[in-house]
């Protein structure tokens, strides 16, 4: 077959390889947020519909309602039922380009024996495509990717994908979730004799630098051929062709994958006819080296380390759930520089860019599945369709992402209801549990007296379906009754202990599961607003006392200090301590990396995101950020926090997070307050109670009796101009930060003014935050007042941004 032409934005460019042709097919769809059964049908007139490129997410764009049955967990924003529809042509001959409705050329028919594959990365939810009017399939979850094979229903001329998405039966999610399609599409050009999709599996050996190859391949009379090449693009192996489904090829010395050096190959999969390239396909690999130890914890190429990890949501604040690569580069840029070295996967199958980053980056992730099985959390969450689905999307989790290097443990749920003990009356005969299971599946062996718990055959089911696809990493699962009595801990389903807090119960893990390693699955939950401080520090604030119980405040704020968490948590600093200093626990998981929409703990509405977050839902890093760089990283750390504006004679706590020093001296208006140290490695902040006076508060750090590092902070005065920066430049996306500062270019910490902003020259501001966990304010309005002093323009494109606030004269920045 030849080579064809694929367009990925405006650009087209030939392609390197032989048959296989995938191209981007998120331009020119266009949309409506209405339902019609019409709406599937070819000649359906959609003229005055909006036109719009994917990845798209309609919730982001509305207001933030107590009405709206997402509630304040879901992020208080609307649902409902939209449609997608796109148009494009496929030529007569081969001579022509296809073209899509805005234009631009995707593709050429061969000789009418092409295979055309249309693939959903992820699409919230409950999705049904029709092509040409026919219904091609429908996917309930909003995690899953799928693909279907839609070359019957295509034909010369004009061609018509619509996709309904329902998000109407609500509260679905216990978190934000977004709606609709809101990752990548791509259209695939292929011969007939091709490989299945996921169809190659390559495992490594890092002891013996072989390659295993195995491939799944669609048609007969085929061979297939590998290669392995660096990450230089040299070939360092290769295999003969050959009918068998599985190769075996061999490096000499592989280089070895790991946080610090994320070095990968890639292995070409072509499969041939008569000697013929028919397909072809590249996957990422890396050799590694690693294993769970119940004594002492996690090792990584022969290295005794901690999973310094985060959970992660998949949103990414004012953008929502869209998908943008550089927003989700920015996210992981930032907790690289904390120190993080694992994600994860926060409760649900990931986009399949993430692990692409995480794959080159350097980052260990727990790859995870469902937040519930059958015993529902929410009124329509996924348990409605947990019987039917369960296994396919489990499964094609498992086969989308198998060969990635990052993935060092799978996740089949996230404090499932069928774990806790006390559901043990929850049982079923082995009748029943097979009928549940489907035909095929013996519970036999799990049967005591004729009846066994539903909850520990669900998990022992889960995990035989992971490892019959993956035998190569082990399963876990984020348990929050640390009790051996737990029914995912009896049978044989997890092979790491995961707990989600409960940290207190960590000491007594060697005597309940003396044989299995051990990890915090999820840990810490504090409570934190960017810029707010609840004083005295030293007093430690849950909120509220018991979880179900309503908590009230006026300000809808939680101290920035690191002393304030959930009834079910602990603070950072506590937990820290306990996975530093006890070697049988592999590391942790912090709830959550990100702050995220819904979710508000300890908040109801007006609040519609979390407080959770190391850094927020702008971007902005909180103090306790600092903490962990000083513990993660070798970078020199010297941060001093609050601000320094106050009530003269008011009684202020200065904290300082430092490292690659012995001591730290605090000075205000020059007059020491007094030289602090860390008493021993339990410490993690230094601490001043100092009386504010105007001026300049500064902190001083030595080693040996050198200075090394100083910060000061100054009182601002009035605010008199607007600081534009910026935060993240991408390749489409830049986050810019404005500051209200004064005279000086001090930030004014308490500025709340109303900014106005606007671009030209090519750029557009597209959304707006400020990390204000109670703001009404739309994520896509042009404005947004500053909180704190501070807040977040994204801007695709480039060109001029401009900022405009009443009394403050305007500013620009040039991207």
């Amino acid at each position: 077959m030849k080579r064809v032409f694929a367009v990925i934005g405006a650009v087209c460019a030939v392609l390197t390889g032989q048959a296989r042709e995938r191209v981007n097919f998120d331009k020119g769809w266009r949309f409506v947020l209405a339902d019609s059964v019409q709406m599937a049908q070819t000649a359906y007139d959609d003229a005055h519909w909006r036109t719009l490129d994917l990845p798209h997410d309609w919730a982001i764009e509305g207001d933030f309602m107590a009405s709206n049955p997402s509630g304040a967990s879901g992020g208080a924003l609307p649902g409902g039922v939209g449609w997608y529809r796109k148009h494009f042509v496929l030529p007569q001959d081969g001579n022509a380009h296809g073209q899509m409705q805005d234009g631009s050329a995707y593709g050429q028919v061969q000789d009418g024996s092409a295979r055309w594959l249309l693939e959903f990365d992820g699409v919230y939810m409950n999705s049904t495509v029709y092509v040409n009017g026919k219904e091609v399939g429908h996917r309930p979850y909003g995690y899953s990717s799928f693909e279907y094979d839609v070359t019957p229903l295509l034909h010369a001329g004009d061609n018509v994908v619509a996709v309904r998405v329902d998000n109407s039966d609500q509260p679905n999610s216990r978190w934000y979730s977004g709606c609709g399609i809101y990752r990548h599409v791509w259209l695939t050009q292929t011969a007939p004799v091709h490989v299945r999709h996921w169809g190659v599996h390559v495992v490594t050996d890092a002891n013996t630098g072989e390659v295993k190859v195995t491939t799944d391949v669609e048609g007969s009379g085929y061979k297939v051929r590998h290669a392995v090449f660096d990450a230089q693009g040299r070939q360092v192996a290769q295999a003969s062709s050959s009918k068998s489904q599985t190769a075996k090829l061999k490096l000499r010395k592989p280089r070895l994958w790991s946080p610090e050096s994320p070095i990968i190959y890639q292995v070409r999969t072509q499969v041939l006819v008569d000697d013929k390239v028919t397909d072809e396909v590249w996957t990422t690999t890396a050799f590694r080296q690693f294993r769970f130890d119940a004594a002492t914890g996690f090792w990584l190429n022969g290295r005794n380390m901690k999973l310094n990890g985060v959970c992660e949501h998949h949103d990414f604040g004012c953008l929502g759930a869209a998908l943008h690569e550089d927003a989700l580069h920015r996210k992981l840029v930032k907790l690289k520089a904390m120190g993080v070295n694992a994600i994860r996967s926060s409760h649900n199958p990931p986009a399949p860019e993430l692990l692409n980053m995480c794959d080159t980056m350097g980052f260990i992730v727990m790859d995870e599945s469902f937040d519930m099985w059958r015993r529902r959390k929410t009124q329509n969450d996924y348990a409605r369709f947990f019987d039917e689905w369960h296994e396919r999307d489990l499964s094609d989790l498992v086969l989308r992402d198998r060969n990635h290097p990052c993935i060092l443990m799978w996740s089949i749920g996230n404090e499932v209801l069928e774990q806790w003990s006390s559901a043990e009356a929850d049982t079923l005969t082995l009748e029943q549990a097979n009928l549940i299971l489907n035909a095929g599946h013996d519970a036999s062996t799990l049967a005591k007296d004729g009846e066994m718990s539903v909850n520990t055959l669900l998990a022992d089911h889960l995990s035989d379906i992971v490892r019959r696809l993956d035998t190569t990493r082990p399963i876990t699962a984020g348990c929050n009754e640390p009790s051996p009595g737990n029914h995912l801990f009896k049978g044989k389903a997890l092979d790491i202990v995961g707990f989600n807090y409960h940290h207190e119960w960590i000491k007594d893990v060697p005597k309940n599961f003396p044989d299995r390693p051990f990890i915090m699955t999820e840990s810490v939950s504090a409570l934190q607003t960017t810029g707010y401080y609840m004083m005295p520090s030293d007093s430690v604030y849950k909120a509220p006392v018991e979880w179900w119980l309503p908590y009230t405040d006026p300000t809808f704020m939680c101290s920035a200090y690191d002393n304030m968490h959930a009834s079910w948590s602990s603070t950072h600093e506590e937990t820290w301590d306990v996975v530093k200093h006890t070697p049988y626990v592999g590391g942790q998981f912090i709830w959550t990396g990100f702050d995220y929409i819904g979710e508000p703990t300890p908040y109801g509405f007006p609040a519609r995101s979390s407080y959770f977050g190391i850094i927020d839902l702008s971007g902005q890093p909180k103090d306790v950020y600092y903490m962990y760089q000083s513990e993660w990283t070798d970078q020199p750390v010297l941060h001093l926090f609050p601000h320094w504006n106050w009530l003269d004679g008011q009684q202020i706590d200065m904290w300082c997070y430092y490292n690659q020093a012995d001591e730290v001296e605090l000075f205000v208006n020059g007059k020491s307050q007094g030289v602090r140290r860390k008493a021993d490695g339990h410490q993690y902040h230094v601490q001043w109670r100092v009386t504010f006076e105007p001026g300049e508060v500064r902190a001083v750090a030595r080693k040996d009796g050198q200075v090394v590092r100083e910060q000061a902070i100054r009182t601002a005065g009035q605010p008199d101009h607007i600081q534009l920066s910026v935060d993240y430049q991408g390749r489409d996306l830049t986050f810019v930060q404005a500051t209200v500062v004064d005279k000086d270019g001090n930030r004014c910490p308490w500025a709340e003014n109303q900014l106005f902003f606007g671009a030209d020259g090519g750029a557009e501001v597209v959304a707006t935050d400020n990390g204000c966990q109670t703001s009404m304010e739309r994520f896509t309005a042009p404005q947004r007042k500053a909180f704190f002093g501070r807040c977040m323009v994204v801007v695709k494109g480039k060109g001029t941004l401009k900022a405009r606030a009443i009394g403050l004269p305007s500013a620009s920045v040039t991207l």
